[in-house]
């Protein structure tokens, strides 16, 4: 049952990284960039709904559609100041603006909350589930979190394949310059990828910070530095919007991986292997 029970944390954990991973890859795909900052729109987005339901007692779904607003104005917003006058800039001065952005959002953070970690309340009120005589409990968090994902994995894989805006994301990802040519206001499709993207990290904040719910300036930028370096594990860019239109199966392939790895991990008691496995994992070892 201990197997059982580090798997399917670890199944969870990795979902959490495909909904992060999933901002990641759609604004890479499209626009051809990291937007480091994506964490840290995690965290503004974590940060709305501790206040809105655990400060001001709403609703954890009104909650948590009112953080989805915020971080799509947040990231529309950083797209259009930040990002789109660089749009013909050289790769590194779009890195090094996308870093900057990143640390601005920690440190706005860190001055209108402080440092201090805040206990994070969870949004998911439904009960543990109990199996075999009560051998394995499945917390609510973890089922639902693992359901979010595959979810909206489907919700926005049918989007990209049966919507005009989808198929202007996947033209704008294979050449730019010819949908452009072709109508497309390339534009208005990558603000509408940071919307979604952006959106996307408002449901990974809410779930991630309800099932480990420790909330700080820093809580969005932990999840992509189990190796040092600020990208989600599960983050392969090439696999969501370059040409691909299955969206769910190859973000989760790249992310149970590194979900289950800490999981295994800590069972057998070794944590530096959470770091390895993600090393060898990005490096394209199997």
């Amino acid at each position: 049952m201990q197997f059982l029970s580090y798997l399917i944390n670890g199944i969870s954990l990795g979902s959490v990284y495909a909904l992060i991973a999933l901002g990641y890859t759609m604004v890479y795909g499209i626009a051809k960039m990291l937007n480091f900052a994506h964490g840290d729109v995690i965290m503004i987005g974590s940060y709305v709904i501790f206040f809105a339901f655990g400060s001001f007692g709403l609703n954890p779904i009104v909650s948590v559609l009112l953080s989805m607003v915020v971080c799509t104005i947040l990231g529309v917003t950083m797209e259009r100041v930040a990002y789109r006058p660089l749009r013909e800039a050289p790769s590194l001065a779009v890195l090094i603006t996308a870093i900057g952005v990143s640390y601005l959002l920690q440190q706005v953070a860190q001055l209108l909350w402080t440092s201090n970690p805040k206990n994070f309340k969870s949004v998911v009120s439904l009960q543990p589930i109990k199996l075999f005589d009560g051998q394995l409990t499945i917390s609510a968090e973890t089922l639902v979190t693992i359901l979010a994902c595959i979810l909206i994995m489907v919700v926005l894989t049918l989007f990209i394949n049966h919507t005009s805006a989808g198929h202007a994301m996947l033209a704008v990802s294979e050449d730019r310059g010819a949908a452009q040519l072709m109508g497309i206001n390339v534009n208005a499709t990558i603000s509408l990828t940071f919307a979604i993207g952006s959106a996307l990290a408002a449901v990974a904040g809410a779930l991630m910070c309800s099932s480990y719910p420790t909330l700080m300036p820093t809580t969005g930028a932990m999840p992509g530095m189990p190796i040092g370096k600020p990208t989600c594990p599960a983050v392969r860019p090439s696999e969501i919007t370059s040409g691909r239109r299955r969206v769910w199966p190859s973000t989760l392939k790249e992310s149970i991986a590194p979900g289950l790895t800490p999981s295994f991990a800590a069972s057998a008691g070794f944590s530096l292997m959470y770091g390895s496995g993600i090393r060898l994992w990005n490096t394209g070892a199997r």
